[in-house]
């Protein structure tokens, strides 16, 4: 498994909802009575529609000692129900020309399908089949347990990039369960069972925690009409929404580590800060982090960080990551591959050198006003998938934002002001809540795979 409406009798209702007379063009947004928030994206030019189904759980919610149940219930939901068998819904998709997948990441599990727009009432009547009738067979948990830890072994513990990966989450968070695997340990892996699987999707899977959202070819009023059909008969579960999580203590102390394999071509440095995420009707913060990440090493050529690294010679690439699409505090990181006679205490205090001269001097105000250019023309581009926006309002309402919030987005990070990036980069180029980490060919001489972006957060399991 991959870890990724008849509104004509509604129109008065629909008219007077401020929400809605502020929608962008082709956008809709309606809620069902049992909790089921939609948002449909029209986009006529193909008649071709998907259709994804997010649910607001994820890996951090996961009780200790039994990492990996998100991930592992999201393979267990192609098993089938009393109408379907193990297996059927995906072939179903394909027989009609269809595609479907789904990922679990820390926050949320969501699964799509993308298919012609005249098949939409199926692939609407399986999801929503699967969200209430799940029927895990006694032999299909044992078997696909043995698969989700083949994936474990396949893409984390054959790869010391993905180990290093985990080892720096884990140092990282000292108390939240950001710090643990979206995939999960071996060992609680191991110990996963049916009655944890049905435990987990009987608490967390209902229509008032998900999100529903149709892009592609057709109308609201039809979107509408099939939610109501096929979804609004599920009941909602009151008890179904994300309970509150563990949190991070102070962090008072900046760590370091290193990892060193024989696997691995060339040394990288990575360093992550405990940074905000983008909250309900506060995404200032965030935003001013996001240019700050494009400003740093967002272009090859003209950012600080390849200017006064990759282009004298220091570094062969340098990055730098925030994504704050989260439910609780994430990170902003920055990493680095030396280059060759370069030493990494050389190349790291370089960087530092670097980071302390942009604290000190600010962004430049001519590259500050290119990089917003950027974003607002990939504001423009960004409205040319409709399955790129799908994922902009499914990922931002399972988190817990708004959809005005969502809406909203792009006009407060081109509202980002010098000032506000003078802030960002003090709270996480100036923080002590930061760890450093060097993964070093085998036998390398002093701390220091192959260059990778750096991501806020080890991302989603398919």
């Amino acid at each position: 498994m991959k870890m990724l409406v008849r509104l004509a009798p509604f129109a008065l209702a629909l008219a007077a909802t401020p929400a809605l007379a502020e929608m962008p063009k082709g956008i809709s947004h309606f809620k069902l009575d049992n909790g089921l928030e939609a948002v449909v994206i029209e986009d006529h030019r193909a008649p071709v529609v998907v259709q994804m189904v997010w649910y607001k759980i994820g890996s951090a919610d996961e009780m200790p000692g039994k990492s990996g149940i998100a991930h592992y219930l999201e393979h267990l939901m192609f098993k089938g129900t009393d109408k379907l068998g193990p297996g059927e819904l995906s072939k179903t998709v394909t027989a009609n020309g269809g595609m479907d997948n789904a990922f679990t990441s820390y926050d949320y599990t969501a699964y799509f399908q993308r298919i012609a727009a005249d098949r939409l009432p199926l692939v609407m009547e399986m999801e929503a089949d699967r969200m209430q009738n799940l029927k895990i067979g006694e032999d299909d948990w044992k078997a696909e347990r043995q698969v989700v830890l083949e994936e474990r072994s396949q893409r984390t513990d054959s790869d010391p990039s993905a180990q290093f990966s985990e080892e720096r989450s884990a140092v990282q968070f000292y108390n939240h369960p950001y710090g643990r695997p979206v995939i999960g340990w071996r060992q609680e892996m191991e110990g996963l069972t049916r009655d944890d699987a049905i435990a987990w999707y009987d608490a967390h899977y209902a229509p008032n925690d998900a999100v529903l959202i149709i892009a592609g070819d057709v109308t609201p009023e039809k979107a509408k009409e099939l939610a109501e059909q096929y979804y609004g008969p599920i009941p909602a579960k009151p008890d179904a929404t994300r309970k509150a999580r563990p949190q991070e203590p102070e962090q008072r102390s900046a760590r370091r580590m290193e990892r060193s394999d024989p696997r691995v071509a060339q040394p990288v440095m990575i360093r992550t800060t405990l940074a905000p995420e983008r909250n309900a009707g506060d995404q200032k913060t965030a935003a001013a982090l996001s240019v700050l990440a494009e400003l740093l090493a967002g272009s090859a050529q003209t950012s600080v960080l390849a200017r006064d690294l990759v282009l004298t010679g220091k570094a062969l690439y340098v990055d730098a990551g925030y994504d704050g699409l989260s439910v609780d505090p994430t990170t902003f990181g920055i990493s680095m591959v030396p280059a060759p006679g370069v030493s990494n205490a050389d190349a790291e205090a370089a960087l530092d050198a670097a980071l302390q001269k942009f604290l000190t001097d600010g962004p430049d105000a001519a590259q500050l006003e290119r990089v917003k250019t950027q974003i607002q023309a990939a504001r423009v581009y960004a409205q040319d998938s409709a399955h790129g926006r799908a994922y902009d309002y499914g990922q931002g309402l399972s988190i817990g934002l708004t959809i005005e919030d969502v809406n909203d987005w792009p006009d407060i990070l081109g509202a980002v002001t010098a000032d506000d990036i003078r802030a960002a980069a003090k709270l996480v180029l100036d923080s002590r809540a930061s760890v450093t980490g060097w993964l070093l060919p085998e036998g390398a001489p002093q701390p220091g795979a192959t260059a990778q972006p750096v991501s806020a957060q080890p991302g989603e399991v398919e």
